[in-house]
């Protein structure tokens, strides 16, 4: 999927319409890794997520603390479907709860030298769990330690002031 972002409300909108159409993990957390150059809007997604879960205080990117973890308020995705149902609707129908997550990582890369200081930082326990979302800023400083299935979200300054979004789904 690509799509053009004129402006942050833009942006906001392509994080919001790409995380509405995730889809759970059984076994492991759902890693998201955002590419893109110095001030593509990486953090500018991850703030919108952030939001959309319910996070009152700013994100701001983990560039010196690398990893940043917040509970999560509002835990899960909910969907009205009424518009799609074709036929008689039971009592509280008309809301699916897509899925359900407790805390959001988000990591910044950009300072580590290889995948063995992501492990060191409690890698393997984060992404073992279903209930965490993971938003890795620089997920190519760390290649190797990315799950073979994760979401890309790669981000191209195209001229001043706008971004294409090209969204990977596994």
């Amino acid at each position: 999927m690509e799509r053009i972002s004129k402006n942050t409300k833009d942006t906001e909108k392509i994080a919001i319409d790409f995380l509405v159409k995730l889809k759970p993990a059984k076994n492991h957390a759902v890693v998201v890794g955002l590419y893109g150059d110095l001030g593509s809007g990486k953090t500018t997604f991850t703030q919108t997520v952030g939001k959309y879960f319910g996070i009152k205080k700013k994100i701001n990117s983990p560039t010196f603390v690398i990893i940043k973890r917040y509970n999560l308020k509002k835990r899960g995705f909910y969907k009205n479907f009424l518009a799609d149902k074709k036929g008689p609707v039971s009592a509280g129908e008309n809301f699916y709860k897509n899925h359900v997550f407790e805390s959001l990582f988000h990591i910044d890369a950009y300072r580590l030298k290889n995948e063995k200081e992501l492990i060191d930082l409690g890698w393997e326990e984060m992404i073992s769990n279903s209930k965490n979302l993971i938003l890795i800023e620089w997920p190519e400083q760390v290649i190797n330690a990315m799950p073979k299935k994760h979401h890309e979200v790669h981000i191209f300054h195209i001229k001043e002031g706008h971004r294409k979004f090209k969204i990977k789904k596994i």
